[in-house]
């Protein structure tokens, strides 16, 4: 069978920098010059993440002293004088946070980034209370496998798998990530299946399947 995908708690980082609610405006700027970072979690006083402050809000502050022609109308310019006056983490911070759990495949993380446009989601469990961060490069992780570890779990959980008594008859080879199936079949008909298995194992960037055979004819 093909092995379980890779979670997010397999890859998160578990030392986070976070601020308290009440932490001004001057500090969340030294923290992520000081910590290299451009997003802190918010947590509330008993630990749980309430909101997450990034650079893009403290930049409302910068932004608005050159909009006084902007009219004061339009949503947009109120929200920004509204981030731009404001002083403190609970004022600045964008909530409810956008999260995921431990549990969640980097899969699930990577889709929840690319939908809601984030760069790191905070990892929390069912109380809210904050375990660990998950950023893009540790989602990109995966793809830092050997082609020789891919190459050997296509086969063991690909190739053996749907094709027991013909294993001997498929070569798996790798390159910088991009799989190739080669040989040849009696019946192709599951290799549209074998080439999405592929796919799905940690690591693999694609999948070329160059095996000959016939489709097996309807009964």
């Amino acid at each position: 069978m093909p092995e379980t995908p890779r979670l997010v708690s397999d890859v998160m980082t578990l030392t986070v920098v976070a601020v308290g609610r009440d932490a001004t405006f001057k500090e969340i700027v030294r923290i992520m010059e000081q910590w290299k970072v451009s997003a802190l979690p918010v947590l509330d006083r008993e630990g749980r993440v309430i909101g997450v402050v990034s650079e893009a809000d403290l930049l409302a502050k910068e932004a608005l002293r050159d909009s006084a022609s902007a009219s004061s109308d339009q949503p947009g310019h109120r929200v920004g004088l509204v981030k731009a006056g404001a002083v403190t983490a609970a004022e600045l911070m964008s909530a409810p946070a956008i999260t995921v759990h431990p549990g969640a495949t980097l899969s699930q993380a990577a889709r929840i980034m690319a939908v809601r446009h984030v760069k790191r989601l905070p990892v929390i469990d069912h109380e809210v209370m904050l375990r660990g961060i998950v950023s893009r490069s540790d989602l990109l992780k995966v793809f830092l496998r050997s082609d020789e570890d891919i190459a050997e779990e296509v086969r063991r959980t690909v190739v053996s798998f749907l094709f027991p008594a013909l294993s001997h008859t498929i070569h798996v080879q790798v390159h910088e990530g991009v799989v190739t199936l080669r040989g040849e079949l009696c019946d192709t008909s599951l290799l549209p299946v074998a080439a999405r298995l592929a796919r799905a194992v940690e690591g693999v960037v694609d999948v070329e399947a160059q095996v000959t055979g016939n489709p097996a004819m309807p009964a």
